[in-house]
């Protein structure tokens, strides 16, 4: 076992998460990434998960952009940024770190333990930072694959059947809420109010603001059509971030 850490108590812990991952050949882990994928910044600022955290964002949404092209190349793009904003949420990866019990392995300093509140955003970070440790110890995605890709398929496949899945207001919603804290605030005018030749087509004229930022517009026969036109700019501009 590669880099291993010098705690024997902390070396058992970590193997025990990497058995419930499901993984057995661990040769290639690099122990103490590992365990500093698992120190939250309360506990220790210099040595701590944020710059694995870092890697781990890239890291879930290559991995989703390979399980979507590899799955569903019939789909838009579109659809396939609606899904991974879904599944790259903090909502979602917190629940995957509760599923393998990564609250069990996390160190956190006093101040996070009387912050209950915050659990699920430190949860999505250590689970984007142990996945930023699994992929540095392999430079590839041979440690995360075998078990994440299929509990990202069941979540794909349950976002897909939600009916709001491709209504673009409600997947803004979600995200600026995840992300930001906030909703999103919708201004439309009627453009017949501006000029008599106005199209018809496009009567109302909508725009989003998230935070004091103007992020999409769009145009519709009808306030609905604008704004869902508005929302689908903006969801995909935020999304591809």
């Amino acid at each position: 076992m590669s880099s291993k850490i010098t705690n024997p108590g902390r070396q058992r812990q970590l193997q025990n998460l990497l058995s419930r991952l499901g993984l057995t050949n661990v040769t290639s882990v690099h122990w103490s990434l590992l365990d500093l994928a698992l120190t939250h910044p309360t506990a220790s600022s210099t040595a701590n998960y944020e710059q694995l955290e870092f890697v781990g964002d890239a890291v879930i949404r290559l991995l989703m952009a390979k399980l979507l092209w590899e799955n569903d190349r019939a789909t838009q793009v579109g659809d396939w940024s609606a899904v991974r904003a879904a599944l790259v949420s903090d909502r979602t990866l917190a629940d995957l770190a509760q599923i393998y019990g990564l609250q069990n392995y996390l160190i956190i300093g006093p101040s996070a333990m009387g912050d209950p509140k915050g659990e699920s955003s430190r949860l999505a970070d250590a689970f984007e930072a142990l996945l930023g440790a699994l992929y540095l110890s392999t430079q590839d995605l041979t440690l995360i694959e075998p078990w994440l890709t299929p509990k990202l398929q069941q979540r794909a496949a349950t976002v897909r059947a939600d009916p709001a899945y491709q209504n673009y207001k409600a997947a803004l919603q979600q995200w600026t809420q995840a992300h930001f804290g906030v909703l999103p605030e919708y201004r439309v005018q009627d453009t017949h109010q501006l000029s008599d030749t106005a199209n018809e087509e496009q009567r109302f004229a909508a725009e989003v603001w998230i935070k004091g930022d103007c992020l999409g517009t769009g145009a519709g026969r009808t306030i609905k059509a604008a704004e869902k036109a508005a929302a689908e700019e903006a969801f995909l501009q935020l999304s591809s971030i």
